[in-house]
């Protein structure tokens, strides 16, 4: 038997949530059509791998679905504390979405920290499980609690299911040879269980990790197992919960294919393995560890049968230097980091660009300045990428939009500096290398072809007609220099930072030499071949959005928001952001209002001011998050009604 709810709520992508109830033996199924969870408390919590967990299966059962991970600055912060909480959104659905989602369905608190933290997120009916072991008197005054949140009427307008997840998991646990302090390490799992049961995920996936996970402690690996079936087991038999969810598969968000759940790191990993296979280069990484840059190198050292050979230097510029040394010898070479080892890297960057070797300088960019916030996300290096080196020295800049477009933007990145022999940046964020989505895996048949030519003898003849090689004479289509493999017989040459003579290479000091080879290096870079931009605009806009890099997200979600609402607006999103897209002054011209927002102060906004003389209107935030759909919206609207 089943029955109409009328409970419907307008969701962050514009879309609407329905509700649908079966009954379904002793407890309802209700089918939504979309959930965003969230699971939070200390970082020793293991939250972090509970919402991994909960997005695989997710994924594998074929939902489509958004991830926001929100990691404590400090190292280790103090337990229980409000700087300590650790968080993982995970919003999945059966349509197409965008975003991590603005609010919390309901929210997994583990402490009084996690949900004080969280509670400002949540809208009134959301529910809250909290874990009632830890609410105890000191806990709730180290969080400024003055009496318990769960029993002076402050949650009486959500749905609160007190549940002692610490005490459930020991007992569940008592026939293993753990000590309490061990058992109690795997509340987390129990946590799972019950989240997988209340949403009706798989949970052959999860058992089958853990088992893996703790292959060398099979006992460790059966307690978790145990509390995982246990958490399950709690949900199908306690009278607090009466309902279960199920929310259906996206069948018709994706195309056909075969499809994985992958973070914006590891798409990022795997297209520059997928490049060095394309251009049929061993791929070099010489690195320094940074959040949130680290998993990159962690990841790449794992595929050494690719012919990825990876280096982790004493420090950035150590990285960066290895790097650009493989380069000479013929490597798709990369170094890694985040915006303070952008800063030690200039100069070595400025050293690239004027031995104009390919190099791809992957940034993860995080709140600054100087150490700034090391987990949350920003983009303010756009300029520093633009222009944080000494003289001229121009360098292509690329963005990824999503998680998975970060496998075709290291493709990209790695066409334009082998191409163009050039180092190139790549700007990922935060937000976009920790978050994660479904990725078609594409057919090797559909990547790019990204093979190079070695310079293999003389090019050039001189006026007694003896045949020499000189390493700067161009590609009169691209304004490439050839790559001379050193150790070639015949192709010697000079390198180093001091300007060189115009093909020849040899050091030059002449005033119009160095006019001639900055203005070369500038068109070069000016010369790359990038798509146009292209605009969506299905109702004639008078007003258009631009965006960059891991605002697309929000910034389409909010754009859908608008036109279901009847206002017309156009978007347009940059990937190419040195050189922009040909037609980008085209397009600009073509509206009576352009905003940018941006998760900086307008950097972006400023270098559309002074390249176009558009008045362009900036929208900034710069708190460590990405912006929320409704948030974008609004500020939208009040800028189609000025």
């Amino acid at each position: 038997m089943t029955s109409q709810v009328s409970s419907t709520a307008e969701q962050a992508d514009g879309a609407v949530v329905g509700e649908q109830r079966t009954a379904a033996g002793p407890k309802d199924v209700r089918r939504l059509d979309r959930v965003i969870i969230r699971f939070a408390g200390d970082s020793g919590d293991g939250m972090q791998l509970t919402g991994d967990r909960f997005t695989s299966e997710t994924a594998s059962f074929g939902n489509d679905l958004s991830t926001l991970p929100n990691f404590p600055a400090e190292i280790r912060a103090p337990a229980g504390t409000l700087p300590g909480v650790s968080s993982f959104q995970l919003h999945f659905a059966d349509h197409d979405i965008l975003t991590p989602g603005d609010a919390p369905n309901v929210l997994v608190a583990m402490n009084p920290a996690a949900l004080k933290a969280n509670i400002g997120d949540l809208p009134r009916g959301a529910e809250i499980i909290v874990n009632t072991d830890e609410f105890t008197k000191r806990a709730m005054q180290k969080v400024g609690y003055d009496s318990s949140p769960l029993e002076d009427g402050s949650l009486d307008g959500y749905h609160l299911h007190p549940v002692p997840l610490t005490t459930l998991t020991v007992e569940a646990l008592k026939e293993f040879d753990l000590s309490r302090k061990e058992a109690e390490r795997s509340k987390n799992m129990f946590a799972l269980g019950l989240l997988s049961w209340m949403y009706h995920r798989p949970t052959e996936g999860t058992e089958k990790f853990l088992r893996t996970k703790f292959a060398k402690k099979p006992d460790i690996a059966a307690a978790n197992i145990a509390a995982f079936r246990a958490g399950w087991n709690f949900g199908e038999t306690t009278e607090d919960f009466a309902v279960s969810y199920e929310v259906a598969p996206a069948a018709k968000a994706f195309p056909s294919g075969v499809y994985r759940n992958i973070s914006g790191n590891l798409a990022l990993s795997y297209g520059l393995v997928a490049a060095s296979r394309q251009a049929d280069l061993p791929l070099y990484l010489g690195s320094y560890p940074i959040t949130p840059a680290s998993d990159i190198l962690h990841e790449l050292s794992r595929h050494k049968n690719f012919g990825v050979r990876t280096f982790q230097a004493e420090d950035e510029i150590a990285g960066i230097g290895a790097a650009l040394g493989a380069a000479f010898g013929g490597s798709l070479a990369v170094t890694t980091t985040s915006g303070p080892g952008v800063a030690l890297k200039s100069e070595t960057i400025g050293l690239a660009v004027s031995l104009e070797l390919p190099l791809l300088v992957v940034d993860i960019q995080r709140g600054g300045p100087s150490t700034g916030l090391p987990t949350k996300t920003e983009q303010a290096d756009l300029l520093q990428a633009m222009y944080g080196r000494n003289g001229e020295a121009p360098v292509p800049v690329i963005a990824p939009r999503t998680p998975a477009d970060c496998f075709d933007a290291a493709l990209e990145a790695a066409r334009i500096a082998l191409t163009y022999r050039t180092p190139v940046f790549l700007l990922s964020d935060g937000y976009l290398a920790n978050g994660s989505e479904p990725w078609r895996v594409p057919d090797p048949e559909e990547l790019p072809d990204l093979r190079v030519q070695f310079a293999q003898g003389p090019n050039h003849a001189l006026a007694d007609g003896t045949e020499v090689f000189w390493p700067y004479k161009r590609d009169p289509r691209t304004l490439a220099r050839p790559w001379a493999i050193p150790g070639t017989p015949g192709l010697e040459h000079r390198i180093g930072g001091i300007e060189k003579q115009d093909g020849t290479g040899n050091i030059s000091y002449d005033p119009a030499n160095h006019d001639f080879m900055v203005r070369t290096r500038q068109a070069k870079i000016d010369g790359i071949d990038v798509p146009d931009i292209e605009v969506d605009d299905p109702h004639g806009a008078r007003t258009l959005v631009l965006g960059w890099g891991s605002t697309y997200g929000p910034i389409t979600a909010a754009v859908r928001r608008i036109r279901k609402e009847g206002g017309r607006i156009a978007q347009a999103h940059l990937r190419h952001l040195n050189p922009f897209p040909h037609n980008l002054g085209t397009v600009l011209a073509a509206y009576d209002k352009v905003v940018v927002p941006e998760m900086n102060l307008g950097q972006l906004a400023t270098l559309i001011r002074a390249k176009y003389l558009v008045d362009a209107r900036s929208y900034n935030q710069v708190n460590g998050m990405p912006f929320k759909a409704e948030q974008l919206a609004t500020a939208l609207k009040e800028a189609l009604d000025d």
